[in-house]
C-alpha cells in the first residue's frame, strides 16, 4: 500500500490552492472554455483542449508540483454536472461508515477531454496534497471509478474531501472488499484537481 499522504505545507500556505488560478485561453479545438472556476484539468494526450499551456506564474499549484503541458482540457463543476452521473455507496475508510457518492464516471470525463480509449492508456491522478496514484484506463473502467462531486447529497468541499474525489465502490469490487478497509482506496485521491494522460517519462 502506498505510504500515507504528506501535506506539502509550503505549497498550500502560498495560496496555491486557488483553483481559479487555472488560466484559460481562448479555446483551440475543443470548444468553449469554462465560465466559472476550474476544478479539474486533464492534460497530456487530449483531443479536445480548451485552455492554454501551463503558465508557471499563474498556475501556481500545478507549477509547484512540477507539471508541464501544452494541451489540456479544463472542467468547471457545471461541465462535470452535464455528464451522466453515477451513484455508489462504499464504506469510507475515514469513518468506517457507508456514504452515498455521486459523480460522472472517470472514463466519461476522459472521453469529454478527447483522451485515448485504448485499455492501456496511462493515467496519473493528482490530489491537492501531492498524492498521485497511477492506473490504466482499463483498471479505472473495471473498478467503475467515478469523479465524485457530492457526498450524501451535499457538494464535496475544499478542506474536506473535495471539491472532487476519484473514488470506487470498494465494497462491491471483490478484490478490494477482501482488503482491510484502510487499504481499499489506495487508487482514490481526494481533492482531485489534475489528471495526466499518457504523460512522457
Amino acid at each position: 500500500m502506498p505510504s500515507k499522504r504528506l501535506f506539502l505545507q509550503s505549497a498550500l500556505a502560498s495560496g496555491a490552492l486557488a483553483f481559479g488560478a487555472d488560466v484559460v485561453a481562448a479555446p483551440t479545438t475543443g470548444g468553449a472554455a469554462p465560465t466559472s472556476p476550474v476544478v479539474l484539468t486533464v492534460s497530456g494526450q487530449v483531443g479536445r483542449p480548451n485552455r492554454c499551456p501551463l503558465t508557471p506564474a499563474l498556475d501556481q499549484l500545478m507549477a509547484k508540483f512540477q507539471l508541464k503541458f501544452d494541451r489540456a482540457r479544463s472542467f468547471d463543476l457545471a461541465a462535470l454536472h452535464r455528464l451522466p452521473a453515477r451513484q455508489i455507496r462504499p464504506t469510507v475508510e475515514y469513518d468506517a461508515q457507508p456514504h452515498r457518492l455521486r459523480g460522472p464516471l472517470l472514463s466519461d470525463v476522459l472521453g469529454a477531454a478527447g483522451a485515448p480509449t485504448a485499455p492501456d492508456t496511462a493515467l496519473l491522478l493528482r490530489g491537492i496534497d501531492g498524492y498521485a496514484p497511477s492506473l490504466t484506463l482499463a483498471e479505472a473502467q473495471r473498478l467503475g471509478m467515478i469523479v465524485a462531486t457530492h457526498l450524501d447529497g451535499q457538494p464535496l468541499a475544499i478542506g474536506g474531501l473535495g471539491p472532487l474525489w476519484a473514488v470506487v465502490d470498494a465494497d462491491r469490487v471483490p478484490d478490494l472488499a477482501a482488503k482491510p478497509l484502510a487499504e481499499r482506496f489506495a487508487l482514490c485521491p481526494w481533492g482531485l484537481y489534475q489528471i495526466g494522460v499518457n504523460e512522457p517519462g
